[in-house]
């Protein structure tokens, strides 16, 4: 009988707790909207898969000599593992658009007063019963607004790790549901004859331009914020690997083989971060919170930053491009064609759209600089 009780007690199922059975909870709703719903599936499936395993009583993975533990003190707690995202993102991405206009660089900014409006509303919430961010803690959380997934991990884990779980799944979830937030926080804020503008085709930019770009925006960070500088410089090489022509194999690598691998230890990492103890509080629900304002007031000052242009313009530049300003890429920039669409069957934005997309990933980023400036 007492070898029956011994090996009852060294089971999983005479050691659960609410608290990891609701996590548990928790990490297959995130593995449902990635599967079946498709919402972020690269990232959500292998967060809610590290959430599982992170919860499994006697399992181990969360302690010293567990997988998870040292693949978050690895990848997580050195920054590596956000940066190598920002390599890869930047071997993806072409600044075409944005070179071609580069005005676009207001609109990028612009969306991130998100950011900076969610900081004062985390310090805000302490005068509620049961909240109390810190100036640190409120920095990590803001920085969901500028719907960038792994600039809010590496802030996260720089300035707030206990809260890196509930910041990530927030910004993912938030940057999952993009064609369903923005479009109606865009035509709130402009009319159907707005929505209907039709922008002239941009011109075409040189190689040498597009090989220049990414060192000059990395020469100007190190001289203006070189706190910004790791997010930054990692998402110059990445960009410069694909535009000079000569590291193809290295370029590709960066977009295929090394982001992939790169992200799922990412995921599970952020997964192994979803334990009762941290994730079930009242903070968390702070959090989910303010991250959806943070994300819609992003959304809305690009809007009117683009209404803003298209005045001083003589009505050249579609409001709707301004949504696009948050970071989501490409996504935030398919749902500004496609609602450009809906208005007008001739209104072809996505390229357009691109430049404050990508400028908005230089945003969020700089921001995430100067919040390590001002509190790390």
């Amino acid at each position: 009988m007492e070898k029956l009780q011994i090996l009852w007690q060294s089971t999983a199922l005479a050691n659960f707790e609410v608290g990891q059975l609701a996590m548990m909870l928790v990490g297959m709703l995130l593995l449902y909207l990635a599967i079946v719903r498709k919402f972020e599936p690269l990232l959500l499936l292998p967060i809610g898969f590290g959430a599982l395993l992170a919860n499994i009583p006697l399992a181990g993975f969360n302690e010293p000599g567990g997988m998870l533990y040292y693949i978050y003190a690895v990848g997580i707690d050195t920054g590596v593992f956000p940066l190598l995202i920002f390599m890869g993102v930047g071997a993806m991405t072409d600044f075409g658009a944005l070179i071609a206009n580069p005005r676009m660089l207001l609109l990028g900014a612009a969306a991130q007063f998100g950011i900076f409006a969610t900081l004062f509303g985390a310090i805000l919430l302490n005068a509620v019963p049961g909240f109390a961010f810190t100036l640190k803690e409120a920095s990590a959380i803001a920085i969901i607004g500028g719907a960038d997934g792994p600039t809010a991990i590496f802030l996260a884990s720089k300035l707030a790790p206990e809260l890196l779980g509930a910041v990530a799944v927030a910004a993912y979830s938030y940057m999952a549901l993009v064609p369903i937030i923005q479009p109606p926080i865009m035509k709130a804020l402009t009319t159907k004859a707005e929505r209907e503008i039709c922008m002239e085709q941009l011109r075409t930019v040189s190689k040498k331009e597009k090989v220049l770009f990414p060192l000059a925006v990395l020469l100007l960070t190190i001289m203006v914020l070189p706190t910004a500088t790791p997010l930054v410089g990692m998402f110059c090489l990445g960009n410069l690997m694909r535009e000079c022509g000569v590291v193809d194999r290295l370029s590709k690598t960066a977009q295929n083989e090394l982001i992939n691998i790169v992200t799922i230890f990412l995921g599970l990492a952020v997964g192994s971060k979803l334990s009762a103890d941290k994730f079930l509080t009242l903070e968390t629900l702070g959090i989910l919170l303010l991250g959806a304002v943070a994300f819609a007031i992003g959304t809305a000052t690009g809007v009117l930053m683009a209404k803003l242009m298209n005045r001083l313009s003589g009505g050249k530049v579609n409001p709707l491009i301004g949504a696009a300003g948050v970071s989501a890429v490409p996504m935030a920039a398919r749902v500004v064609n496609k609602v450009g669409l809906e208005a007008n069957p001739h209104n072809f934005l996505l390229m357009h759209a691109m430049g404050p997309n990508v400028a908005g990933v230089l945003g969020s980023a700089v921001a995430a600089g100067i919040l390590l400036a001002l509190v790390g």
